[in-house]
């Protein structure tokens, strides 16, 4: 019962910045890329062939869906159930609480619920989790409606380690299917965050000529002498083969490459970035 009042504040309240969903699932994947270097630190194979501890967020305009992937500690099929499934019965009962008394639900991160935030801009969450403790991949599923159901990957193992949660978004929060937009609320809340965060984004590059190009040049120095109109046809050709055409290419680009705050020397740090520094932190 208290999970689906919780899904009914969610979805149904006026959140002043729907973009908090972002904060939440950003601030999950770094914590859970922090427990997996602390057991780095403890053991020295425990990273594997997944070094890099990352976030990397993507964006599928067909799909309709964001992507938030992460190589941190992964969840089991009993991880799942027990995170995702179960809400904390305090925390659920303490935000609920402080919703009665007029509290803000901005601050749901606070009561270790934030995941939940995810159902104010997705229908559906698809939650795939790969752990070391579980040599099976799973996915996690929920339609908003507190009942949801955990399968075994039929892809296989294709995380490595780590988590992907995809939205399914609805259509009032299409706006987030813009690569800047996506780049702007990611920048915003991962300014903090001391593992990198990449935003996949796409790029025009110019194509080179074709590398045979220099072979063609010397089977026309061969040709003969009287074959001369049709070889300055072929040269016009070239030329125009030569010209940069374009092609389209998706990267990954780093949003948070800002020195953290407490590297930087005290003159340096505005009281802005102070103010928003405490918002980070205390999830304000």
């Amino acid at each position: 019962a208290e999970v689906n009042r919780l899904m009914d504040i969610i979805i149904n309240s006026l959140y002043t910045d729907k973009q908090v969903f972002l904060r939440e699932l950003i601030s999950n994947a770094a914590d859970a890329l922090e427990k997996a270097r602390f057991h780095s630190v403890q053991d020295e194979s425990y990273l594997g062939d997944t070094k890099d501890l990352e976030v990397k967020i993507e964006h599928d305009a067909d799909a309709k869906t964001i992507s938030i992937i992460d190589t941190g500690i992964g969840m089991s099929k009993a991880d799942l159930i027990n995170n995702l499934g179960t809400v904390a019965k305090s925390g659920t009962t303490n935000f609920l609480e402080a919703m009665a008394e007029g509290g803000d639900a901005n601050l749901i991160g606070q009561f270790g619920v934030g995941f939940y935030s995810a159902f104010l801009v997705a229908d559906k969450v698809s939650v795939t989790s790969k752990c070391n403790d579980d040599p099976v991949q799973h996915v996690w599923e929920s339609s908003a409606d507190a009942s949801f159901t955990v399968v075994d990957d039929p892809r296989g193992n294709t995380l490595g380690r780590g988590s992907r949660v995809t939205l399914h978004l609805k259509e009032d929060a299409h706006d987030y299917l813009s690569e800047d937009k996506l780049k702007e609320s990611a920048k915003k809340y991962s300014q903090f965050i001391q593992f990198p965060i990449y935003v996949k984004v796409k790029k025009e590059v110019d194509v080179e000529a074709e590398e045979d190009d220099d072979d063609d040049d010397k089977e026309e120095e061969e040709e003969k002498k009287d074959d001369v109109e049709t070889k300055d046809e072929e040269e016009k050709e070239e030329e125009e083969d030569k010209k940069p055409k374009k092609k389209t290419v998706f990267e990954w680009e780093q949003v948070n490459t800002q020195k953290a705050i407490w590297l930087r020397a005290k003159e340096d740090v505005t009281e802005e970035e102070y103010n928003e520094f405490y918002k980070s932190i205390s999830k304000d």
